[in-house]
């Protein structure tokens, strides 16, 4: 007999007005009974007396709140097998956590008659178990509402177990993506910035990716990486691993590592994987190609009304760009 699915727990949890309503009615959306920071023995007792998969938010509000009382409660429910739990962190720089405060004039848990910036700072000391604890952290500084929404999509939606990738460029200069799980240095690779003609240009630029592609030591790289991660990719599955993010940075961000995360979301999706592909330093948030042609998007809801502020606070509308085809060829057939 076929393995019953697991059913899901995700407990949410992060910093105030970091955006854990709005994950939370997502979750909502998507079938979860979902439940605004009860006391931990009422989580429990409501794990065991429901059949739909359950999110809860828990953070600081509680009376006497602990954090690793918190990951005691998660640990006792990895247990169940009939259970597969996950801890969701939300958080935000500390400059957007004030500008949304200031702007919503709302008081923050832990300094309801002090400075908000000491709330910020006291908050984040507490929940820090739990951040590290984490299997999803999300930072909404910049995160667009719509692209939060199809991130928790991509990771919860029912599905058909498979798993979901993130192929993500980034600059090292600006530090690693904190939702990574893989990451590929490309810095060793020459550097299309040192030539003007190609400065401007970015990785999907068919002359930048042909400038890439012709260094001697990149059709090695290439192998050896496709070798490293096709193996890999069905063990993550079979341990039930849901989705999984694969970073690959250089120095600036733009050129070598565009290159390289679009050749290699060309490689997986080839190979029969839902991949989304995503350039930080580009402004481009994780995207399927199905995605940006109208079909099979992560959500067929219509924007929520309340769907407009993370807890109170407005995020970024400014919608992601959409990539140029430009340098196609060169990836699809690489020299």
């Amino acid at each position: 007999m076929p393995t019953p699915p697991r059913r899901e727990i995700v407990l949410v949890t992060g910093l105030s007005g970091a955006g854990k309503a709005s994950i939370l009615r997502v979750l909502e959306d998507l079938g979860f009974e979902t439940v605004d920071n009860p006391p931990l023995q009422v989580l429990e007792a409501l794990v065991g007396d429901q059949e739909r998969p359950i999110a809860a938010c828990v953070d600081s509000r509680t009376r006497g709140f602990d954090a690793e009382a918190v990951l005691t409660l998660i640990e006792r429910l990895r247990l169940r097998p009939e259970l597969l739990v996950s801890l969701i962190f939300a958080t935000a720089e500390e400059e957007v956590l004030l500008r949304r405060y200031t702007e919503t004039r709302r008081r923050h848990p832990l300094a309801p008659s002090g400075q908000v910036a000491e709330g910020v700072a006291r908050e984040a000391a507490l929940l820090a178990p739990l951040r590290e604890a984490a299997d999803m952290l999300i930072d909404t500084s910049g995160l667009p509402l719509p692209d939060l929404r199809q991130r928790i999509e991509r990771r919860y939606r029912p599905g058909d177990g498979t798993m979901s990738l993130t192929v993500l460029s980034f600059s090292y200069a600006k530090g690693l993506p904190r939702e990574s799980d893989l990451v590929f240095d490309l810095r060793f690779l020459r550097n299309p910035h040192y030539v003007p003609a190609l400065r401007p240009m970015t990785g999907r630029d068919a002359p930048v990716a042909a400038y890439i592609a012709a260094d001697p030591d990149f059709p090695a790289f290439w192998e050896r990486l496709t070798g490293f991660v096709d193996p890999l990719l069905p063990r993550f599955v079979a341990e039930g691993k849901k989705y999984m993010t694969i970073a690959m940075g250089c120095t600036g961000g733009k050129h070598r590592s565009v290159l390289a995360a679009e050749r290699l979301a060309a490689h997986l999706t080839a190979r029969g994987w839902r991949v989304a592909l995503g350039h930080r330093e580009l402004g481009q948030q994780p995207r399927s190609p199905l995605d940006e042609q109208g079909q099979d998007a992560p959500s067929r809801l219509p924007p929520r009304p309340d769907m407009m502020q993370p807890d109170g606070d407005h995020h970024a509308s400014t919608a992601s760009p959409t990539p140029r085809q430009k340098g196609l060829e060169a990836l699809t057939n690489p020299p």
